[in-house]
């Protein structure tokens, strides 16, 4: 038999926390939950990112509402990305019922039921806001990193942007950047060459490929205007508390691609704009991404390493990550080691391979004297975790099986007449919802290609006439084509005209008699 009241004392050391915060659940030793040990979450410490991990069924998801209700209770926007569709709840009050009424007993707590002011978003045509970037915002450097590409195609993407921003070409979709690989392949090619030197046409060709590929996963709905402005992550809502942002991305699970693309950009423009933090007391913006596995499932060893050193610097912008999956290993190790917070629901032993994935993701977890936790993580009930965390010293607190408190939102999705009414109220939607299709580079050099084509169409029309009078024949030359028989025939006639008019009496005046 454990001793609860050294337990009670490592909990009640390990989580009392000066600054804000708020309660996750409370500690559990021999399967019961231990009265007075409750497992708080400091807000300070938010922004060194975390896991979330578990089998299908275990609760992630209600855990990671539970965080995202807690970030908004104190001021913290917050952004979700609803992978499964069931994360549009958070915006109507929860319902209690005798399972959720007697896990707060156990916890010495009472129900309050809570609706979150919400804003839906989209990658695509679902219903919320629209969230674009334009392709010259991206940037080449990200753009070849999502594409694939070696370090000549790099470069050739690099000349592409140049090229297009010293003659004023805008890059915003990638119909645009499309346009422009097409010109610099053909019509542009000796223009290009002469100012920035040679392009293989075989590099030109790949890229091309690859964009198509990032186009058939729905790209074209991403890239473009009006772009998005991160700073609408990050508003406040009328009575004080943090907008939660749900992005509803439930048609990602077949774009990995294109949610890498969406992920890495966002990240890239939050560090780009941000200013420097530091250590603050709450973080500025805290992400969720469900089913993390699609962040990492086609990300190429470049596009990989970007994400690390961009999740790695960007807690100094007072921004945190989490990431939610079935399996701690389906994040990579390097990017594993950075996150601060763990929740690891139940894991399920079915194969050798389950089982070797166990022992790993116990060796992960700070040593304890009260828990097997190899033998744990297998017993775990549903909304039970093991959570270990960084305190405000950066510390890591002590292992603790935690019986998590259940959200006050409802633990389910809106109805299709509540997110309409979510939309209309929306002032972001009425701002990103409409298409705007600026004059850009596929326009300018659709014009500049129909110009040289009409002046060498016209230029080939003058040559062939110029040849088809070179070409005809000279009409031989009678004896009537000589000037000076030609005047002779004149007078001649003339003469004759004159004798026979006389003869008729018609011819003119008469001349004076001297009689």
């Amino acid at each position: 038999m454990a001793d609860v009241a050294a337990f009670k004392e490592q909990v009640n050391q390990g989580y009392q926390f000066k600054g804000e915060h708020f309660q996750l659940g409370i500690a559990m030793l021999d399967g019961q939950a231990v009265e007075g040990t409750p497992v708080l979450v400091p807000l300070q410490t938010m922004n060194r990112h975390g896991l979330v991990a578990g089998a299908t069924g275990t609760g992630k998801t209600k855990t990671l509402q539970v965080l995202a209700e807690g970030l908004s209770n104190a001021s913290v926007p917050v952004l979700l990305m609803d992978i499964k569709g069931d994360l549009s709840g958070i915006a109507s009050a929860g319902v209690a019922n005798d399972k959720i009424n007697q896990r707060l007993q156990q916890m010495g707590l009472t129900y309050t039921p809570n609706a979150f002011p919400v804003e839906l978003m989209s990658l695509s045509e679902e219903k919320g806001v629209r969230l674009r970037s334009t392709v010259i915002e991206f940037g080449p450097i990200l753009l070849s990193r999502i594409l694939g590409l070696n370090d000549t195609q790099e470069g050739v993407v690099s000349m592409i942007f140049k090229y297009c921003d010293d003659n004023q070409l805008p890059l915003l979709d990638l119909k645009d950047f499309i346009k422009t690989l097409q010109y610099v392949s053909n019509e542009g090619k000796k223009e290009i060459e002469a100012e920035y030197g040679k392009i293989s046409t075989s590099s030109t060709g790949t890229i091309l490929r690859k964009v198509i590929e990032l186009q058939q996963q729905g790209a074209d709905l991403f890239f473009g205007e009006p772009s998005f402005d991160i700073e609408d992550l990050m508003r406040i809502a009328d009575d004080g508390r943090g907008r939660v942002n749900v992005l509803r991305v439930t048609d990602m699970q077949s774009k990995p691609k294109l949610f890498s693309t969406f992920m890495l950009s966002l990240l890239a423009e939050l560090y780009a704009n941000l200013p420097e933090e530091g250590d603050i007391d709450k973080p500025k913006l805290v992400m969720f991404i469900d089913e993390a596995h699609l962040v990492f499932q086609e990300a190429t060893d470049a596009l990989l390493q970007q994400i690390e050193t961009v999740i790695k610097l960007i807690r100094s912008k007072g921004v945190g990550i989490f990431f939610i999956t079935q399996n701690p290993q389906d994040v990579p190790a390097s990017i594993l080691s950075q996150l601060g917070l763990k929740v690891q629901h139940a894991l399920r032993a079915f194969t050798a391979a389950d089982r070797k994935t166990i022992k790993q993701a116990a060796q992960n977890y700070p040593e304890t004297t009260f828990y097997k936790v190899e033998d744990l993580l297998t017993q775990l009930g549903i909304g039970e975790a093991l959570v270990t965390l960084l305190n405000e010293k950066g510390i890591p607190t002590p292992l603790v099986h935690t019986m998590l408190v259940p959200p006050t939102s409802r633990m389910d999705v809106l109805t299709e007449q509540e997110m309409d009414t979510l939309v209309n109220q929306s002032a972001l939607v009425k701002k990103y919802n409409q298409e705007i299709d600026s004059e850009s580079a596929f326009e300018l050099l659709t014009s500049r290609i129909q110009e040289a084509s009409q002046q060498a169409a016209q230029k080939q029309a003058e040559k062939e006439a110029e040849k088809k009078t070179a070409a005809k024949p000279k009409k031989e030359e009678s004896i009537f084509d000589n000037t000076a028989v030609k005047q002779a025939t004149r007078t001649a006639a003339n003469i004759l005209t004159r004798s026979l008019l006389g003869a008729l009496g018609l011819g003119g005046r008469k001349k004076k008699s001297l009689f």
